[in-house]
């Protein structure tokens, strides 16, 4: 291991203890941007984070936090990673970052963290998905992205959220809705109480049917809910069942009566229009059974 260490030259095993291009470091060069405390960072030593789940900011609410920013200043620090080289990469509190950056300011308090790909991508999507004004497909997309590439069980997801696995379930239900549908759930075009009744029906077309008559009729949740039940329920209908056996055709008859005197014992045929039925031979106890196994052979 020692070769190893001095193979590695005088010159990169400087860079790597440097605290300025460390990303393991708790301090830079400079000991005024420490990992763990709240710092003011110029904004053009931030990145944008390449996790962030959101993909849509209201161009108007960004405005307005701009215009609040630059009256009265970022009140909650952004949250960023080390990078290194005085670089850093934002975690969360994108909708800030950039309303900081219309408000012209140079500088944004901060919140500095160590953390690798897999941890970034967790703190963004957790962060996104306690945020109120977040949209039901939008968590959804948070859900399965951390389950599929944090690789979370629903179980840890459930924790790291803090929400139950049923609640979690049906968001992740509203991915498999046709794209139509999911367009209006984050538009909010329709509620989420719309579009978990529709996730019951299986026929795409008749979701997509339905959707559009909640739109046009403005239908209630409770009144799709009810169609939907409607829809889906499967009618009881009592039937009498008829009777298929039939009298036994002569030469039949007359079988079930020579197989009957060879056995000793009784012997039914039935058989229904079709010309399906059964052979039943009735005995009383283990010796008689023996006996009539011992005639087939």
């Amino acid at each position: 291991m020692n070769t190893k260490k001095k193979a590695l030259g005088r010159g990169l095993s400087a860079l790597l203890e440097n605290p300025a291009t460390d990303i393991t470091s708790k301090n830079d060069m400079s000991g005024k941007y420490v990992v763990g405390a709240v710092s003011e960072i110029p904004i053009d030593k931030i990145e944008a984070n390449p996790f962030q789940p959101r993909n849509k900011f209201e161009e108007e609410a960004l405005k307005e936090l701009s215009e609040s920013i630059a009256e009265h200043g970022i009140i909650q620090p952004i949250t960023v990673r080390k990078l290194g080289y005085g670089k850093y990469q934002l975690i969360s509190g994108e909708r800030r970052f950039k309303a900081a950056i219309m408000a012209g300011l140079t500088e944004i308090p901060a919140y500095i963290r160590i953390a690798n790909d897999k941890q970034m991508l967790e703190m963004a999507l957790v962060e996104n998905i306690q945020r109120e004004n977040l949209n039901a497909i939008e968590i959804a997309i948070s859900f399965q992205r951390l389950i599929e590439e944090c690789n979370l069980t629903q179980e840890e997801l459930s924790s790291s959220v803090g929400k139950n696995r049923s609640t979690i379930s049906n968001y992740l239900r509203l991915l498999k809705l046709p794209d139509e549908i999911q367009a209006g759930i984050k538009d909010n075009i329709i509620s989420m109480g719309h579009a978990r009744a529709l996730i019951s029906m299986e026929n795409k077309n008749e979701q997509i049917s339905l959707y559009k008559r909640i739109i046009n009729e403005n239908l209630s949740v409770r009144k799709v809910e009810e169609i939907v039940k409607n829809l889906t329920e499967i009618p009881i209908v009592k039937t009498k069942i008829q009777n298929l056996k039939t009298p036994l055709p002569q030469e039949y008859a007359e079988a079930q009566e020579q197989i009957k005197q060879k056995f000793g014992t009784t012997i039914e045929i039935n058989r229904n229009k079709l010309g399906k039925g059964k052979l039943s031979i009735t005995f009383n106890s283990d010796e008689e059974l023996k006996r009539i196994i011992s005639l087939l052979k």
